[in-house]
């Protein structure tokens, strides 16, 4: 992935759906005058008119009890439909919320951050963007007012502010007379890796400057000395991955009895790496009176389950896109299909695209193997534009929210088409356009039907010789790794931890 100072123009094209329903609406009026005018006996067209005017009652009471409003302040049409058990469906262009009285008006959309209502400390950290993002927008007065709520976004769309607002001022709420030092946190944001805890924690540190709300973000692979000490001194907010956050529990230097507000973020991928065991743990050690938040790109069956047994039986889901697997919309995808021993000279012409250069390239790298300090750095050199260009390792893949990258290229395809979407995710943020370059061989083959799928719903090129190999969708199995979202039986034996070195710091 690069950053330039050049912008990339990028062009997009969505399907014209009013066109579509009006062709249909023909089709069906069509279909309707031939039936009327096809000869039938008198009875049989006595028996017609009863059935039609019972059709006429019926449709009658249904449209009154199902009562669709147009609302006037919206581009699009937003309609609400009453599902006949209490929850209610509201749709309003790619957003679709879904819970117990969504329809009720103080549950209506925050149009621009006046219509919050939120004290301007709080929204200071708000004052770079125009409007709330959809997703804020959407969920801000849900949570706002208490509710539990699944959230549902593509990366770079300000998932973090959406829950992050909420937990201030839940915190500012609950902790108005509680002391200074040696506080338990308020609140619990769980993230999957260092880099999206990280990520969380400067936005939070952030936010929570102006309020007076403290933050710590606790993760493995440093010592564990200065966040002992920052949590003997008092914090109002635990960012961290779950196993950091379970070895502090366990040595009896983090209490999350207090914990009332608490996120997941990136829920799925948090699953997908094993740590449902720790999760659990964890939450259970949280205020049975608490507040659940989960955020997550796709909704796999894992997190539904953990869902209903953690949070409120009315959750309110916010859906801003896709349910489904779905690429950012803002990322141009350029793919190309080519032979393993061509990428190389395909890299250099991309990167000589663009990054002219005479002698190489000044680069940082990131992996797994690297140690978190140089990794840090690594980033540090990229944010500031020092070095601008990174080669990484699906470490990378999430939890970067750096605006100015313009370019992604992945040189090999990842294990599934999940890693793509949040690979090229890395551009295109906050609204911004972007460019994502991928090259696909022969050897990826298996994933081409599902990344078709992700090309035609973003409305992308996709090119003849990508489907040559197919549109099957397969089942999610790598060679390497083997099945994803595999289940674990109930008595399969129990994971055995493995400490590191850095584990043991003081």
């Amino acid at each position: 992935m690069g950053r330039k100072n050049d912008d990339v123009s990028v062009t997009e094209e969505s399907p014209n759906s009013t066109q579509l329903n009006s062709e249909k609406k023909k089709k069906k009026n069509k279909n309707k005058d031939k039936l009327q005018n096809e000869t039938t006996t008198p009875k049989r067209k006595q028996n017609d008119i009863e059935l039609q005017q019972n059709d006429t009652e019926s449709t009658k009471k249904k449209n009154k009890k199902n009562k669709h409003h147009v609302s006037t302040d919206t581009v699009d049409e937003e309609t609400k439909v009453d599902n006949g058990n209490g929850d209610e469906t509201v749709t309003e262009r790619v957003v679709v919320v879904t819970g117990k009285n969504a329809e009720d008006s103080k549950y209506a959309a925050v149009k621009t951050f006046a219509e919050s209502g939120l004290p301007e400390k709080v929204l200071e950290c708000c004052k770079g963007f125009k409007n709330p993002s959809p997703i804020q927008s959407r969920a801000w007065p849900f949570l706002l007012d208490g509710r539990d709520l699944i959230g549902i976004a593509a990366t770079g769309s300000g998932k973090t502010l959406a829950f992050g607002i909420p937990a201030i001022m839940h915190i500012m709420k609950k902790g108005k007379n509680r002391s200074a030092k040696g506080r338990k946190p308020l609140c619990l944001m769980l993230s999957p890796t260092r880099e999206l805890a990280q990520q969380i924690s400067d936005v939070m540190c952030d936010a929570g400057r102006a309020c007076g709300v403290e933050s710590i973000c606790l993760y493995g692979g440093t010592s564990k000395g200065p966040q002992i000490s920052s949590l003997k001194s008092g914090v109002d907010i635990i960012i961290g991955t779950p196993g950091r956050i379970q070895d502090l529990i366990e040595m009896g230097v983090l209490s999350l009895k207090e914990a009332s507000f608490v996120v997941l973020d990136e829920a799925d991928r948090m699953l997908d790496m094993g740590f449902e065991q720790v999760v659990r743990s964890i939450l259970g050690q949280t205020s049975s009176v608490r507040q659940m938040v989960m955020f997550s790109a796709t909704w796999p069956l894992e997190v539904h389950h953990l869902a209903q047994e953690f949070m409120d039986p009315n959750p309110v889901k916010v859906v801003v896109g896709s349910e489904d697997l779905a690429a950012n919309h803002d990322v141009m995808q350029i793919v190309e299909v080519l032979d393993e021993r061509a990428r190389d000279n395909r890299l250099v012409a991309l990167l000589e695209k663009y990054h002219k250069s005479q002698r190489g390239w000044k680069a940082v790298s990131i992996h797994g193997d690297k140690a978190q300090h140089a990794r840090t750095k690594a980033l540090s050199l990229f944010k500031e534009g020092t070095c601008p260009l990174m080669v990484a390792t699906d470490v990378a893949a999430r939890g970067l929210d750096i605006p100015d990258v313009e370019v992604v290229i992945n040189y090999s395809f990842p294990l599934t088409t999940e890693d793509y979407v949040h690979r090229i995710g890395r551009t295109g943020r906050a609204g911004k356009k972007g460019v994502a370059h991928t090259f696909f061989t022969q050897q990826n083959k298996g994933l081409a039907g599902e990344l078709v799928n992700v090309l035609r719903e973003a409305g992308q090129n996709v090119p003849e010789a990508l489907m040559k190999f197919g549109t099957h969708v397969k089942k999610k199995e790598s060679k390497l790794y083997g099945a994803h979202f595999k289940e674990i039986a109930a008595d399969a034996p129990k994971s055995t931890k493995i400490k590191f070195d850095s584990d043991d710091e003081d």
